[in-house]
């Protein structure tokens, strides 16, 4: 059975907690796991989610500061510890080469996995499997960064009424699939586009064309919410968004699942970032993180 889920590993922005992990998100995608932003303590959190290195097929970086970044080392030696047997990709800003180079042979360890390196410099494609596309946008920081977005390719859903219409039953309906027609009938006549789910994540970033390229349409989009709107300039200063500003573009681009995240260690009540969502005007699926948490995407339409 496929599974869509996020396992959440760590909420903190800059300033871990007593409750808060750094930043850390696996993407659980069918067989393929997609872990963003693995900050400091990221290795020992997996373990605590049931999440293993074997689990991983991308690490997504979004920008070099430490609370998206540090925990890198200590993932890429132990992917190498316990030989990971597949291909690991790796995507971060292209600027920040020299970061991940540091932070990839910060000590000393036997290399046994041949990492593969796919920096980014442009927004657009990144990857394509049979299972999505992986996309990417420039943000708005004051680092370099960049948005991830998984867009799944548009499949059919087939129509019980018309099959039965035409006496289309049994092995006949995977036939008409994988051919396309059968006895004169086309697919089309009985089934009707599925539309393939999408997934964003998008970190540390100002109010920008990015943002909303990211979001537009997702079934879950995970997206920071620093501040509380209270806080607007700071945000605006130092690149961030509030939560007012995240569930914004949520209810603009039409995101089904709204998950917040990369709270500043000054707020102590996590309720007041829903309430503030809330007020903005987001009415769909609403999720304000935890460490250890697993949300699963929202069923197909």
């Amino acid at each position: 059975m496929s599974v869509r889920e996020l396992v959440v590993l760590g909420t903190a922005s800059q300033v871990p907690t007593r409750h808060r992990n750094h930043n850390g998100y696996l993407l659980r995608w069918d067989g393929d796991g997609i872990l963003f932003d693995p900050g400091e303590g990221t290795q020992r959190q997996m373990l605590r989610a049931g999440v293993a290195v074997h689990d991983l097929n991308r690490i997504c970086v979004t920008h070099f500061h430490g609370d998206h970044a540090l925990g890198l080392a200590g993932v890429i030696q132990r992917i190498n510890l316990d030989k990971v047997p597949h291909r690991i990709t790796a995507h971060f800003p292209r600027s920040g080469q020299r970061f991940f180079d540091r932070l990839r042979y910060a000590t000393a360890y036997r290399e046994t996995v041949a990492l593969t390196e796919a920096p980014v410099d442009t927004d657009g494609p990144l990857a394509r499997t049979p299972g999505y596309t992986l996309e990417a946008r420039k943000l708005s920081h004051p680092v370099e960064a960049y948005g991830y977005r998984l867009v799944e390719p548009d499949g059919r859903r087939m129509l019980p009424d018309r099959l039965a219409a035409h006496g289309i039953t049994g092995p006949d309906v995977g036939r008409i699939q994988r051919e396309g027609t059968l006895g004169g009938v086309t697919l089309e006549e009985v089934s009707e586009v599925r539309r393939g789910q999408r997934f964003a994540f998008v970190m540390d970033t100002r109010l920008c064309d990015g943002v909303y390229a990211l979001a537009e349409g997702c079934d879950m989009l995970v997206i920071e919410s620093t501040f509380l709107d209270e806080d607007e300039e700071l945000a605006v200063e130092f690149g961030h968004l509030t939560a007012g500003q995240a569930a914004r573009v949520a209810r603009d681009a039409g995101v089904r699942h709204l998950v917040l995240t990369h709270f500043s260690q000054r707020y102590s009540d996590p309720a007041e970032f829903e309430r503030q969502a809330r007020a903005a005007g987001y009415e769909g699926e609403l999720t304000v993180a935890h460490d250890l948490q697993r949300v699963g995407l929202p069923k197909r339409r």
